[in-house]
């Protein structure tokens, strides 16, 4: 899909919203909707076709603005970019604006209707919500083909870091391994800071990468991704040193029983509560459910953690095109924890998994 066809998108979501322009500050809506990459950017986007949409950056970015913005005039201001956005919005009569609340400070809007005439003030800014980020969960084809790339470049990188994960190496030297090959393959950074977490603190969900020893026989949790051309991976994998116990095996084998269960549940239509319930109801069985303590997934993009979630209560259903992870844990404070996670797309008939390395027990 263009740039263009995706403005279009965002344009009928507006006047749906009963606003005659949005002012756009969010970043990844930003390079969604026009290819801009840059760090200071405000797209203004008109619901009438009177009036072109309008890219403001500042000076740094004259020249990569003119080459990566499509389909906009470009505006180069000497100031915050959501700040000359609304002075622009103002002189072309734009009278109500849409713009999104989850993603702007109360000081940000402060700034931003200072910068109006006093008599526009009142009124001219109107919260519409996520509009052009929930347009972003439905992914085409060429986000799909980006998304598979940063996906399988994250298998590559698992596969190849058994080497380094070796009983006395540092958390962070297997991070920084991680990384390293990351970067060398193309990778523009990390998703997220990896985490690294062994031992007993592979029971800390977000344990991250810290100078902690790997252990001679524990659990070692890799949980970790790339941005390639924007798009971020995501997946985790568990992994063990050592001979495992008893109780190690039974918990690993009933986090993997339930990701395979979120896995299967994916299809279109289904909310995100039920892909949760799946999920949960095998660790509920498996009298584990107390220890997972998070939601099940979330959906991956242009940002690492995007809509939809999968979570107990989520109504959303999901759609063909979404692309989101199965990440059921079991975190047993003091001695050991599990995480699984996988990378899934939402197809017609189902799902199919873009991160396919194996999920099956590894024991070093």
């Amino acid at each position: 899909m263009s740039e263009t066809a995706r403005r279009q998108q965002a344009i009928a979501a507006a006047a749906k919203a009963g606003v005659d322009a949005l002012v756009i500050t969010h970043l990844p809506d930003v390079r969604w909707l026009c290819g801009f990459t840059g760090s200071n950017a405000a797209l203004v986007l008109p619901v009438s076709s009177r009036l072109r949409p309008v890219l403001v950056t500042d000076g740094r970015y004259t020249a990569q603005a003119k080459s990566e913005a499509r389909g906009v005039k470009v505006v180069i201001a000497p100031k915050a970019a959501a700040i000359a956005a609304s002075e622009w919005a103002a002189k072309s009569r734009l009278r109500r604006c849409g713009f999104d609340e989850g993603n702007t400070t109360v000081a940000a809007l402060k700034q931003m209707q200072a910068a109006l005439p006093g008599k526009l003030r009142r009124g001219f800014f109107a919260p519409i919500g996520s509009l052009v980020s929930t347009l972003r969960w439905v992914k085409d084809k060429q986000e799909i083909s980006r998304m598979r790339a940063a996906a399988a470049l994250g298998c590559r990188l698992f596969d190849t870091i058994f080497d380094h994960i070796v009983p006395g190496a540092s958390e962070a030297e297997v991070s920084l391994a991680l990384e390293y090959n990351a970067r060398v393959a193309g990778a523009t950074e990390m998703s997220f800071p990896s985490i690294v977490a062994s031992g007993p603190r592979s029971a800390l969900p977000h344990g991250r990468a810290s100078s902690a020893r790997l252990p001679r026989r524990g659990f070692v949790t890799l949980d970790f991704g790339v941005v390639l051309d924007g798009y971020c991976s995501d997946m985790t994998r568990t992994v063990h040193l050592g001979r495992a116990s008893a109780e190690e095996r039974r918990v690993y084998e009933a986090v993997l029983e339930a990701q395979e269960a979120g896995v299967a549940a994916v299809r279109p239509g289904i909310s995100g509560g039920d892909v949760d319930e799946a999920a949960r109801s095998v660790l509920r069985r498996a009298r584990l459910d107390k220890w997972f303590t998070h939601s099940t997934g979330h959906g991956v993009g242009l940002e690492i953690h995007e809509g939809p979630r999968l979570a107990a209560g989520q109504t959303q259903k999901l759609e063909p095109g979404m692309v989101v992870t199965i990440e059921p844990g079991v975190y047993l404070p003091g001695k050991f924890g599990v995480r699984i996670e996988d990378m899934v797309l939402v197809t017609q008939t189902g799902a199919e998994i873009l991160t396919p390395s194996t999920r099956a027990w590894i024991e070093l």
